[in-house]
């Protein structure tokens, strides 16, 4: 008798669960391949780059004027006096730290910039996946990876991809995809 109740309330619970995956729609969108597909993608990624190379005509600046500052003071030390050559020690020191801080503010400041020009497209993606998803009843929408790194959806059938449809809720026609090898 106990084992005919048990019996049954797995059934029940199996068919409640079957039924509820059932009324599920779940698909899938790809925020990166959206995002390359926009015309603010270009746009952003000149302005990364031109941000990123100023930085980088700072840094090599500052290191050449390292370099040349040691130099001098390599060839003079063994002629100079002990309080110069400190001056002149704690004068290369203090360049390094002053490099070594430039380029940490230089990563904080190209990460920074990133979000900046990033955070408004990623939402306007972000409500149109939404939208897209209410309008055509899908209950989950998953991203097939994270950061390039983490896959999130192992398979998915094209026919759940909904990017095309975010594309064209952004009023973006998508590139032609080029065959692959």
């Amino acid at each position: 008798m106990r084992t005919l109740a048990i019996t049954i309330l797995m059934a029940v619970s199996m068919g409640a669960l079957a039924q509820a995956t059932h009324n599920q729609k779940i698909g899938y969108a790809d925020p990166a391949y959206i995002f390359s597909q926009m015309p603010q993608y270009k746009q952003i990624e000149n302005e990364m780059k031109t941000h990123g190379d100023q930085l980088q005509a700072q840094a090599k600046a500052k290191y050449a004027e390292y370099e040349t500052k040691l130099k001098a003071y390599q060839q003079g030390a063994a002629t100079m006096l002990d309080a110069v050559r400190r001056d002149k020690e704690n004068e290369l020191t203090q360049l390094q730290e002053n490099i070594q801080k430039f380029q940490q503010d230089a990563q904080a400041s190209l990460q920074k910039k990133e979000a900046d020009l990033m955070g408004p497209i990623n939402r306007k993606i972000g409500n149109a996946i939404e939208e897209v998803a209410k309008e055509q009843g899908y209950t989950f929408i998953l991203n097939p990876q994270i950061q390039g790194s983490i896959d999130i959806v192992l398979y998915g059938d094209d026919k759940y991809d909904i990017s095309p449809l975010v594309l064209k809720k952004l009023g973006v026609t998508p590139a032609p995809a080029t065959p692959s090898k």
